[in-house]
């Protein structure tokens, strides 16, 4: 049934949560003009209003509603957040601080979040990325996995799992690995473009599915496909939420 329906408008709010955590994905995306709408409810439930949800995994649900409550009730935010950086869990070995990337996400404040996701994987490659200001595709193999899987996560949890390396793997699969399919489809003009100029590249939530984050594509496509193929990234393909 569709959002804006009597059957869904007029739901108790715990009922419409339940709908909006169990659905299927279309049902869900769906409810999500009816969620907005009731967004002071929904903020009276405190806490309760994330129960369903795991802060260790990527149900955009969850990171939806956070937003939701960042555009209209956001004095909610700290009594779901506390005195942490974000709601979700963003374990990191090497000793980053995802807390940044959380906020920006939750404000939508894309382009800041790319930039930090660029900073952290030349973090992640080490010292000699970070002087010379990019990743050889050479350094992704000895990446931390945690950090990968941290960055991948909450870059889904806070896109409707529309962005994302997961996002990008998967699709690139179902275009037979060809990137020059990928390209249109994701919404970058061109192998060999790699630009944030004005005009140039979509910093809002109806960019194309796959669009964010972007991945220096100066030296070719060897760096997408290192972070692509690593293990930790591999292995989140079949558990990530869709």
């Amino acid at each position: 049934m569709l959002s804006g329906s009597p059957s869904t408008t007029s739901l108790p709010v715990d009922q419409l949560l339940e709908r909006f955590s169990t659905g299927s994905t279309r049902q869900r995306r769906a409810l999500i003009p009816t969620i907005e709408s009731r967004a002071a409810e929904l903020a009276a439930l405190g806490s309760a209003a994330l129960a369903r949800f795991d802060p260790k995994g990527d149900a955009w649900e969850a990171g939806w509603l956070l937003q939701v409550f960042q555009r209209h009730q956001p004095q909610a935010l700290p009594t779901l957040i506390g005195s942490r950086d974000g709601w979700f869990e963003a374990s990191s070995a090497a000793g980053i601080d995802y807390g940044p990337l959380q906020r920006d996400l939750l404000a939508e404040r894309f382009e800041e979040a790319d930039r930090f996701t660029s900073a952290a994987l030349r973090s992640l490659a080490g010292p000699q990325a970070e002087r010379r200001g990019y990743v050889y595709f050479s350094e992704v193999p000895a990446m931390e996995g945690l950090d990968l899987a941290t960055l991948d996560r909450l870059w889904m949890a806070y896109s409707q799992g529309r962005f994302g390396f997961s996002v990008q793997a998967r699709l690139l699969a179902g275009l037979d690995g060809r990137y020059e399919r990928l390209w249109p489809r994701i919404g970058w003009k061109h192998e060999g473009v790699w630009t944030r100029y004005p005009g140039a590249f979509q910093w809002a939530m109806d960019a194309p599915e796959g669009h964010m984050p972007l991945i220096n594509q100066l030296r070719g496509v060897r760096l997408m496909d290192a972070l692509l193929d690593h293990p930790s990234l591999q292995a989140r393909r079949s558990t990530a939420s869709r």
